[in-house]
């Protein structure tokens, strides 16, 4: 007979970037052998745009691995890292309201504050390429733990509103250009005015999410080097706002929003 294992798991969100929460020690194999695609499936599974993987990096902090949708890993998360930052301060694993969090990207210190605000600082932003053309397409091209290109809509051909824009058809047509030999998060960017911005985002192994809080780091880093914006930005998501401030160029950007629990359940493998 067929030995089952019944594994916790809590459902988060970061402003609508869901994800599927789960301590490492309650895994009774390797990441590499759970079905991450039939749990994600919205219809017949739990439903997510990630997997997060947790477990105590030492004393004073935790490490999160990242598995996309469709079961590829990612370097870095930054509505997710919000999110295991609540995790396991609610769940008592640790006292500390400032403390590092880790995944493949990096170590990234974070900090809960008061009325549901966490801030994640998450390095310095490394712009690789400031205008470039993919397909007719001009973008900014950087890293942030994870590779992202940016697009402000303006420099698309026949520009058009930002909610008309097929996400989902264009991110994958940049993503999958053999100038991204490791696939790309897509940002889509309409930039209100200095101090404010409204961001679409394709992400790679998962396809348009809510919110990607990597990518909006990544729009306002993009946005402060060509002279667009301010250094501290409101990033309009559609499902709330999150605050970047990036002080300098050797200064780490900072992102700052909520995380929320939607539910605990168990799993049965």
């Amino acid at each position: 007979m067929k030995q089952t294992k019944i594994i916790p798991f809590t459902k988060m969100h970061g402003l609508g970037n869901d994800f599927m929460i789960v301590l490492a020690s309650d895994l009774p194999c390797s990441p590499q052998q759970l079905p991450i695609q039939q749990w994600a499936n919205r219809h017949l599974g739990i439903g997510f745009d990630q997997l997060l993987l947790v477990q105590p990096l030492d004393e004073a902090g935790f490490y999160c691995q990242i598995f996309n949708a469709d079961g590829s890993e990612a370097e870095q998360c930054g509505n997710g890292l919000r999110c295991v930052a609540q995790y396991v301060y609610d769940r008592g694993l640790i006292k500390q309201r400032s403390f590092p969090l880790a995944t493949r990207a990096g170590v990234f210190p974070v900090t809960i504050q008061e009325n549901n605000r966490i801030s994640v600082a998450l390095g310095v932003p490394q712009l690789q390429e400031q205008r470039v053309a993919i397909r007719e397409i001009t973008l900014s091209v950087l890293r942030l733990g994870n590779p992202h290109a940016i697009v402000n809509i303006t420099d698309l051909p026949n520009a058009v509103h930002l909610s008309a824009i097929l996400v989902d058809v264009l991110g994958q047509h940049i993503a999958a250009h053999d100038h991204f030999p490791e696939g790309v998060n897509v940002g889509f960017v309409h930039v209100i005015d200095r101090t404010h911005i409204q961001l679409r985002t394709y992400e790679r192994g998962s396809g348009e999410t809510n919110a990607c809080g990597s990518n909006a780091c990544a729009a306002v880093a993009v946005g402060i080097s060509n002279g667009w914006l301010d250094t501290c930005v409101t990033v309009e998501l559609r499902y709330g706002e999150l605050t970047i401030e990036w002080p300098s160029v050797n200064h780490a950007i900072v992102m700052t929003g909520p995380a929320t629990q939607v539910f605990r359940g168990e799993v049965v493998l």
